[in-house]
Order: C-alpha cells, then structure tokens, then sequence
C-alpha cells in the first residue's frame, strides 16, 4: 500500500467506526482461507462487515470516534466485524466463535461503552433490533384485541338476555 491508499483506507475505516452501532475485533490466527469467506458471507447476510485491517492503520482510524477505547484490542492477526445495528455483527461473530475456535473474540465496542469478551458475549445474547420489533407490535395488538372483545362482550350480552326472553315468552 503506497501514502495515498493508507489514506483512503484510514478515512473509510474512521467513517465505518463512527456510523458503526457495534464493532467486534477478534483473532483469527489458523482460520483458512474457504472459513474466512463462510464468516463473510455469514456477516453480509445479517447485514453486517469483517474486515482485516492492519493494527497500526485501524488505531489511527480509531481516533476521534466513539470506540477509541479498543486501540489496545490490536494485538497480532485481528479482523474486525461491524454493523448499525448494535446486535448483528456480535451475534454472528459469536455463533460462529462458537463452531470454530481458531475465531477468538477479544473485545469490542457499542457506542462509548468499550466491551471485554464476555460484553460481546451478552450482547450477542440480546435479541435483535427487529426481534424487538416484533414483540413490541404483538404487545401493542394484545390490548387492541381486548378491548374490541369487551366493547362487543356487553352487545353480546344483551343479545343473549333479549333470546332468553323471547324464549320464555313462546313457551308461555
């Protein structure tokens, strides 16, 4: 890489830390070529990135942006995995430390708020943005759902007392 492509990479990656809902830096010493592409295409599906970067380079990126408190993460072969949304890249990095251990999560970030292994961990456990999502819209159906059912519970009501006498009535 000659000045003017270091450049370009340290700005786009200083853009990626700064529109980034989560970042994830993990090892990937022993990961072959055909594993690297299945956690890529595993990452682009969710809608997420890796990226190997070299440490000096993604340092200098991480200056000025909110997750300048992993510059120590950058220690031997690290990539990094990003998305906006807080809970994709960590979820899917995680799934897949789970079937590989050559993939070793060191830490990460959301926002300010610098995370360990274990942070990447719980929040892996989180439930996605659109899982949220759609338990928020089946929470907010529920009650609609009975309030119809107690609006149309006493017409109901009515209708049944109105044919009880009209019942009797006949057999009179």
């Amino acid at each position: 890489m000659d000045r003017a492509e270091k450049r370009e990479f340290v700005a786009e990656m200083h853009e990626t830390f700064k529109g980034s809902g989560s970042v994830v830096v993990a090892r990937y010493a022993g990961l072959t070529v055909a594993q690297m592409n299945d956690l890529r295409s595993k990452m682009r599906a969710q809608g997420a990135t890796v990226k190997v970067a070299k440490n000096r380079l993604a340092k200098i990126a991480l200056q000025g942006t909110d997750a300048e408190g992993i510059t120590n993460l950058f220690v031997g072969q690290t990539l990094v995995c990003y998305a906006t949304d807080p809970i994709t890249a960590p979820k899917v990095a995680n799934d897949y430390a789970k079937g590989n251990d050559k993939l070793v999560i060191l830490g990460g970030a959301m926002g300010t708020t610098t995370l360990d292994a274990e942070g990447v961990k719980a929040l892996a456990s989180l439930p996605s943005l659109d899982e949220l999502r759609a338990k928020l819209v089946g929470m907010i159906q529920t009650p609609a759902q009975r309030i119809a059912s107690v609006v149309a519970a006493p017409a109901a009501q009515l209708a049944r007392v109105f044919g009880a006498y009209a019942k009797k009535d006949e057999a009179a």
